[in-house]
């Protein structure tokens, strides 16, 4: 099907009124349930079509709406996404890029997603990982301007890295990453996730006809995999005997190289003596990590199940999202900390009760970017709309967001048609302290005071093109004429990024064309 501008305008028009008249004819004001998942990668069986995943509720939220095929985070790392997400802005914005400031103090006093429900009347909860806690969120999830009561988190978190882990050779106790236990003999006799489900119940039980915006973020997938060792039972190892390419893309700048400390750091990986920085992993361990990040991820899909049955999707916004995803061996790293697809590529799924349920089109295959939550569900629940920040000073004012609304694809598919195909990009970012990785200061988490590299990222339809530049972590400033290292990957013919063709002549013209568009960007 085509369509002239004019035409295709007019269709989004009147799909917004019927949006707004039927809000106001069948839900006053919708609820909203956010569900934001840790480290996950679009681990999904229905329409992200992978096989290996036994997530039934996940699939049964993308059957009732629509699920964004190319959805991408702004940094791959918790709480830099995180607070991007959440307040609408970038993390040269935000200037977080670790995990040791509060946005409102060191950039400006932002309005949030949840504060900004807050302040049209919802009662606004928070349960689990949702800002990161901690010196990120001021150490009280930003309330109270985001939440109207203070933030849930389990009473098991504390445990989320002890070791808790069972060596079934010697029986003694283990930070390791494979980590499944059985519930009730962990301390506390329970996990974090199954606390954050049964709080997320209750509120859920409490709200009466009154809206709500609750945002619940699930712990896992994110290692440790410290999950119940039934849902091992129902992914076989056998099923992950197929290897991808596992290791360094052809032509990768080494400042682009993600070493996996994390990983490195615990118990069991420790005893394979795999070399820093490029040692590769055992062929059988790693189809135990592959076995036990889809078990994590069926577990936690059983829990949304469980929220799932408290909901009224008559009148709810469902929203499942992550803050990054995560690599199961893709280039040969097992972790976030890079630009790659698999680092920051998300799942995105958006189900609401004013949107036509239309099976022809429940995927929307444009780029788009976690920072578009924001104005996508105010816009959803028929609230005002925000205003897109001044990008020249996005400091300037204090409810505004760097995102931008995806309605008319959620109601049209409207970008299909749209002649400036250049607005459908997602940029994303990480921080390095040198060219070369190192575990101190660490590379793959740098303390803002040891950055003095950015790469940043910008992926469209076909291509992916990184710079890794100059940058000045006391002023804030970036100096394009110091690149460190430059990546392009062609999704027409390699969607794994596998092959690095920065220095390939013909493509010149390309390259040049997109730095440009990048420095314009980020100038």
């Amino acid at each position: 099907m085509w369509c002239n501008k004019a035409v295709c305008l007019f269709s989004v028009f009147f799909w917004i009124i019927l949006i707004k008249v039927s809000q106001t004819q069948i839900v006053d004001r919708p609820n909203v349930l956010l569900i934001i998942l840790d480290d996950f990668r679009p681990a999904i069986n229905y329409g992200y079509g992978d096989e290996k995943a036994i997530t039934p509720n996940i699939d049964r939220i993308i059957k009732n709406g629509y699920f964004f095929e190319n959805a991408f985070a702004q940094q791959a790392l918790c709480a830099p996404s995180r607070n991007s997400m959440l307040t609408g802005r970038r993390p040269d914005t935000v200037r977080l890029y670790d995990f040791y400031s509060y946005w409102r103090h060191t950039s400006g006093n932002y309005t949030t997603l949840p504060q900004y429900f807050k302040q049209h009347g919802y009662r606004t909860h928070s349960v689990g990982k949702v800002f990161h806690p901690g010196a990120s969120s001021n150490f009280t999830d930003d309330y109270p301007l985001s939440w109207s009561e203070p933030a849930y988190h389990p009473t098991t978190d504390q445990y989320s890295n002890a070791p808790v882990c069972i060596d079934l050779e010697n029986g003694e106790l283990k930070r390791n990453l494979l980590c499944p236990v059985i519930p009730q003999m962990q301390p506390g006799h329970t996990l974090p996730d199954i606390e954050s489900t049964i709080e997320a119940k209750r509120f859920l039980q409490t709200m009466g006809k009154d809206p709500y915006f609750l945002a619940v973020g699930y712990r896992k997938p994110h290692i440790p995999f410290r999950i119940p060792m039934q849902y091992l039972e129902q992914h076989s190892v056998s099923k992950f005997s197929t290897l991808d390419l596992d290791y360094p893309p052809y032509g990768l700048p080494s400042v682009a190289w993600s070493s996996f400390l994390d990983v490195r750091n615990r118990d069991d990986f420790q005893q394979l003596n795999v070399s820093f920085p490029y040692g590769r992993v055992p062929d059988d361990f790693k189809l135990r990590i592959r076995q036990h990040y889809y078990a994590a991820v069926t577990y936690v899909d059983e829990l949304i199940g469980q929220l799932l049955k408290e909901i009224d999707q008559s009148r709810t916004i469902i929203v499942l999202t992550a803050d990054h995803g995560w690599a199961l061996g893709e280039h040969g790293e097992w972790a976030k900390y890079s630009n790659y697809d698999v680092a920051v590529r998300v799942p995105l799924v958006v189900s609401a009760p004013a949107l036509p349920v239309r099976n022809d089109r429940q995927k929307i295959e444009n780029v788009v970017e976690l920072l578009d939550l924001f104005p996508t569900l105010v816009d959803l629940a028929g609230l005002p709309p925000v205003q897109t920040c001044n990008l020249k000073r996005p400091h300037k004012d204090t409810t505004c967001t760097e995102g931008k609304s995806l309605l008319s694809l959620l109601i049209s598919n409207y970008s299909a048609y749209m002649d400036d195909r250049d607005e459908w990009i997602a940029y994303s970012q990480y921080p390095r302290p040198g060219t070369y990785p190192t575990i101190s200061p660490n590379s793959d988490e740098p303390k803002l005071k040891h950055i003095k590299i950015m790469g940043y990222s910008m992926r469209t339809e076909r291509f992916r093109y990184t710079a890794w530049i100059r940058f000045d972590a006391i002023n804030f400033k970036r100096d394009w004429s110091v690149i460190y290292g430059e990546e392009l990957y062609d999704h027409l013919i390699d969607p794994q990024e596998n092959m690095n063709l920065i220095d390939r002549t013909p493509l010149g013209a390309i390259v040049d064309a997109l730095r440009t568009k990048l420095q314009e960007k980020f100038p």
